[in-house]
Parts: structure tokens; C-alpha cells; sequence
């Protein structure tokens, strides 16, 4: 088996990776292109479709000649992508709008339309039927918003296309969307797998304008004559659809089985486990997307991370990472009196208030500034722990053997949060020595889809440490998570 070529396609980047049969990177091989998106006033992130397919196509260069160079022909290409997005493609197939991303906090207008026409009992089977809940993450509510402040846009656009899809048809000439990004977007029945027609009838499009749904497989088409031309390293490579970021995350952290559960802490944060698609019930406060048709990804998102303390460090003024780590080390759990809402930019899981704020209580003449960064570390943790407490009845023997998977940046950097989520998880927390989690898990996606491995737990990933929970320390900060639900009651529900 020759080597693959791994697409991330992420909202800061665009990196292309090369991975062997043993999914190992492959020294020497690989390019990165920065992605600036554009942000309106109100927050909604989105790309130029235009300048993001220009950013595949250099790193697809850049390795292309790289491989050319070692006579090394890639023989499958894969993808993984930020979820949700969309871009509307007109008659002509050239794009008609930007790149709309999951971060469309514009369209709470909308949400809130919807949430008064479908009333709880109908939210709540929405919820069941797809997976998602109502919230501006996903595209019904910017549909709507487009109805109204983009009708332009509506009206040029002849098809939608996640911008996966989209590189995968102007490449190849194939035109599908895995089941994996089709379940970030709301629109899909997780039961029958087909884009849902009753939702459908509510926007102002019909699945004929959304791409055939398919599971993750080698696709039949292979690139177009022109780029074969310009990339002879990749002209008998077989192409597989793009998957989510997030799934692929999973599977790249070895969160696949035996009840390891995967926490990703970077800029925001998210909870997931591998579990049946056939799930009878979506737990409440949580998402059910997929993997592949057969395997579902269940868990919860956060809005804050990284992102609070990074805010924090430079408005308090902070000393360095690693002598921040040192000091807090030696504090006592909770022991500063605060009481902390972490919603620096609203809520997502497990209570889904888009327009919640932040909150601190409890301070006075003596809370330092080290206090209120300890404070933020563990309300973080706190949501973390209301998100596992959904996900343990669906884990081995209720989550009483599981290990939690630790990985992204603002985690992994910092053994002290580490400890903190152990202890407020009060489950043991594996650091991993791998970084590239989604590329790899593409990769392994890909060579199970190939028929190289059998099951997706076949190359685990090595672990750089595991960080025992403390009986005590779990003891006191369950006392504290009470005093932010507390806090939650007054303020957001």
C-alpha cells in the first residue's frame, strides 16, 4: 500500500499531510496555506469559496511535487473538514455565496422563530429525528436568515455544497456528501439516512438542491484530464468524500471503543464517544452525528476553552503558561469561593443558550487574579462534567471503567487541567503524544475504507501520560459544580 494524502480543511488552515499504511506520517511531506475568514458585526464567520478551493490546490501542489520528487505515487486521497458549512453553487457552478460556517450567531433571531413554531414537543422530536438541536450551529436557521436578509443568494444558487463536497466535484466531476458532514448540518433523518423532507418543507430549499448522500468509500471517479495533468503524483488516486473534523478526531485519538471517550480542548471544546447509529433516543443536551452510516459520534460542544483563558491571561496580566501551571499546582481545589460561568461567546451543550453570558460571583477586596484564572480552568471542567454524565449511560458498564482521551492544545499543554478534569470527571485522563488527531483519523478511516485495516482500533495511538482522578478533590468540586448549576439557574435557564 503506498502513501495518502490527508486534506484538512480547518477555519484557520488548509493543510494537506501524507500518511503510510500504518497511518505514520510521512517525514518531509506536507504543506500548510493560512485561512483568514471574514467576520461581520454581528459574528458570522465565513470564507470566500474562491480563495479556500485556491488554498487546496497549492498544499495539493506543494505535495505533488514533493511526492513527484521521490517517485512516490499517492494512491487514495482523503478529507476531513470543519462542520457545519455550506456554499450555494449557481447554474454555472461557480460559487454564489461565501462559505458559511457554524459560527452564525446572526441567525438567533431565527432560532428563536423556530423555537415558537415547533414548540417543545417539536423541537423535541427534531432533535430525535436528526440528531441536532435548534440553535444558529446549524443551517435551518441560517436558511431562514438568508430568506430574509439574503435572498440574492437564495435565488443564484442552483445546488448546496459543503466546501468538501465542493473540492471533490470540481476535482473529480463527483458529486455526493458523506452521511459523517450531511449529520453537522441539521438536515438529515438519522433513522432512514435521507435528507429530511418534512424539516425541508419549513426552508427555502428541497433536497434536489442538496448532493446525493453517500457512506465513506472509495468514490469511482478519479481526477479530472487537467489536474491529472498537473498532478501526475495523484493521477491514479482513488478519492473518498469528505468526513467531519470531529469524527475523525475520535477515531485519531483511538476513541473508538471500550468506552474511551475523547475531550478536545483547543480554542472551544467538545466531549464525544463512538456509539451505534441505532441509538433509540438522543439524550437530551446532546448531538448524535455520524461517523459512517453504521457508527454514530455522541457528545456536546462548548463555546469556551483556550479562548477564556487566553482572555484572561492577557487582561489580568498573567505571568507565562508554565509558572501559571507551577503555582496552580499547589492550590486546594475550589478554594477561592468563586462561582463561574464560562459563556464568553453563549452556551452550546448541554443547555444550548446561544445568547447566555458570562458571570463571575463571589469575588471581593482579597480574590486575586490567580483565583479567577483557577476559577475559569474548573467551570469549564464543570460543563465538561454535565456532558459526561449524558454520555456515561452509553458507555460500558456506565462509564465506571472508562478512560477519558485527552487532546488539543490548551489541554494537553497544560498537566495541571489535566488533573483538574480528572479529578472533576473523577475518571483517569490520557494525554496523547499524537497532534495531528483528524488528519490521522482520516487516515484511518481511509485505509478501513481501502481494506488495509479491519476496525478502526486496529493502530492506536501511543499515550504520553495518564492522570489519576483524587477521591478528595472530586469530593469538593462536585460541591462546587452545585454552586454553578446554582448560578446557571439564576442567570441562563
Amino acid at each position: 500500500m503506498s502513501d495518502l494524502l490527508i486534506l484538512d480543511i480547518g477555519t484557520s488552515s488548509v493543510r494537506a499531510l501524507v500518511y503510510d499504511a500504518e497511518a505514520r506520517l510521512v517525514e518531509g511531506a506536507g504543506a500548510q496555506v493560512v485561512c483568514a475568514p471574514d467576520i461581520s458585526p454581528e459574528g458570522d464567520v465565513t470564507f470566500d469559496a474562491a480563495a479556500l478551493f485556491d488554498a487546496v490546490v497549492a498544499v495539493i501542489d506543494q505535495v505533488s511535487a514533493q511526492m513527484s520528487a521521490r517517485d512516490m505515487p499517492i494512491r487514495a486521497v482523503a478529507a476531513c473538514t470543519f462542520v457545519t458549512n455550506i456554499l450555494g453553487i449557481d447554474a454555472e457552478g461557480a460559487p454564489a455565496t461565501p462559505v458559511l460556517t457554524y459560527a452564525a450567531p446572526g441567525c438567533g433571531d431565527e432560532v428563536a422563530t423556530l423555537h415558537t413554531a415547533l414548540g417543545s414537543e417539536g423541537a423535541g422530536d427534531l432533535h430525535d429525528r436528526t440528531g441536532c438541536l435548534l440553535h444558529t450551529s446549524y443551517l435551518p436557521a441560517r436558511f431562514l436568515w438568508m430568506e430574509r436578509h439574503r435572498p440574492a443568494w437564495l435565488a443564484r444558487s442552483a445546488r448546496w455544497l459543503s466546501i468538501g463536497d465542493y473540492v471533490l466535484w470540481r476535482l473529480t466531476g463527483d458529486l455526493c456528501t458523506s452521511y459523517s458532514v450531511a449529520s453537522w448540518t441539521g438536515l438529515l433523518d438519522r433513522r432512514t439516512l435521507r435528507w429530511d423532507e418534512a424539516w425541508l418543507a419549513r426552508l427555502p430549499l428541497s433536497s434536489r438542491q442538496l448532493p446525493p448522500l453517500v457512506d465513506l468509500a472509495p468514490r469511482p471517479a478519479t481526477l479530472r484530464p487537467e489536474w491529472q495533468e498537473r498532478w501526475p503524483a495523484l493521477a491514479d488516486a482513488r478519492w473518498l468524500p469528505a468526513v467531519g473534523d470531529g469524527a475523525a478526531a475520535n477515531v485519531g485519538s483511538g476513541a473508538v471503543s471500550d468506552g474511551r471517550v475523547a475531550l478536545t480542548i483547543g480554542t472551544t471544546g467538545a466531549m464525544r464517544v463512538v456509539v451505534p447509529a441505532a441509538l433509540p433516543a438522543v439524550p437530551d443536551g446532546l448531538w448524535l452525528y455520524r461517523v459512517t452510516a453504521n457508527e454514530g459520534l455522541l457528545g456536546g460542544a462548548t463555546t469556551e476553552g483556550g479562548n477564556l483563558l487566553a482572555w484572561l491571561r492577557a487582561t489580568l496580566r498573567l505571568p507565562s503558561l508554565d509558572e501559571l501551571d507551577r503555582v496552580l499546582g499547589g492550590r486546594a481545589p475550589a478554594a477561592h469561593g468563586l462561582a463561574m460561568l464560562p459563556f464568553i461567546a453563549g452556551e452550546r451543550a448541554p443547555g444550548w443558550h446561544a445568547t447566555a453570558q458570562a458571570a463571575l460571583q463571589g469575588f471581593t477586596q482579597s480574590t486575586t487574579p490567580l483565583d479567577i484564572y483557577q476559577a475559569a480552568h474548573e467551570a469549564i471542567a464543570y460543563r465538561f462534567a454535565l456532558i459526561y454524565a449524558r454520555l456515561a449511560p452509553h458507555l460500558p458498564a456506565g462509564g465506571a471503567h472508562s478512560t477519558i482521551v485527552a487532546s488539543g492544545g490548551a489541554l494537553t499543554a497544560s498537566p495541571v487541567w489535566q488533573q483538574i478534569l480528572a479529578d472533576v470527571l473523577n475518571r483517569p485522563v490520557a494525554a496523547l503524544h499524537e497532534t495531528e488527531l483528524s488528519a490521522r483519523g482520516t487516515a484511518l478511516l481511509a485505509l478501513r475504507a481501502l481494506g488495509i485495516i479491519t476496525t478502526l482500533d486496529a493502530l492506536p495511538p501511543a499515550v504520553a501520560q495518564v492522570t489519576q482522578p483524587d477521591a478528595g478533590r472530586h469530593a469538593a468540586y462536585q460541591a462546587a459544580l452545585a454552586e454553578q448549576e446554582r448560578l446557571y439557574g439564576e442567570l441562563v435557564a
